[in-house]
């Protein structure tokens, strides 16, 4: 398992950047902008390169407090959604400096959205991610067979919820990005 910190600040990718993070009612946010890049970030999303990180990208994370998953929206310059992706874990919390992060079990879950009008979301497709080192970690006995299976069970939840727009975290950062509460 391992603990996994939502504040990117200092990134060798980027010169420039802001990050404010936020305690809220049920969670915690981080609102990450990074201003200029020096090495854009591609990845593999259903088998086609998607950039999620290059000039004037902002990355919304949002952990819930009690929950096994942390979401973060990854946003092109525009302030379009690029990609949604969940890290699943075995709990949440707060490091002693205000930023959040997840005890990570390794299987994400990927997924792509369209803005319809009015401004929601709709999910268009979904991806988990990470199954190989997940298998690893638990024949290396770096997770149990109960984080194994809480794993995969947090998996297809959030899979299942984001492709039914029911997954309360990105709720909450629909809400922020219309209405920060700064």
């Amino acid at each position: 398992m391992k603990h996994k910190r939502a504040s990117r600040r200092g990134w060798h990718r980027v010169a420039r950047e802001d990050e404010t993070v936020l305690a809220l009612p049920h969670g915690t946010l981080v609102d990450y902008v990074a201003h200029e890049v020096t090495a854009p970030l591609v990845v593999r999303f259903l088998g086609r390169d998607l950039r999620i990180l290059d000039n004037g990208y902002r990355w919304v994370h949002y952990s819930p407090t009690g929950h096994n998953h942390a979401l973060t929206v990854q946003l092109g310059p525009s302030g379009v959604p690029v990609q949604l992706y969940v890290d699943v874990g075995d709990g949440v919390g707060v490091d002693e400096d205000g930023a959040p992060y997840i005890n990570d079990l390794y299987l994400d879950v990927l997924a792509a959205c369209e803005v319809q009008p009015g401004g929601t979301w709709r999910v268009t497709d979904t991806e988990i991610i990470d199954v190989e080192e997940l298998d690893a970690a638990l024949q290396a006995g770096l997770v149990s067979a109960r984080q194994y299976d809480l794993a995969w069970a947090e998996a297809r939840a959030a899979e299942a919820a984001l492709r039914a727009g029911t997954f309360a975290p990105l709720e909450v950062v629909r809400g922020y990005l219309s209405d920060p509460y700064t």
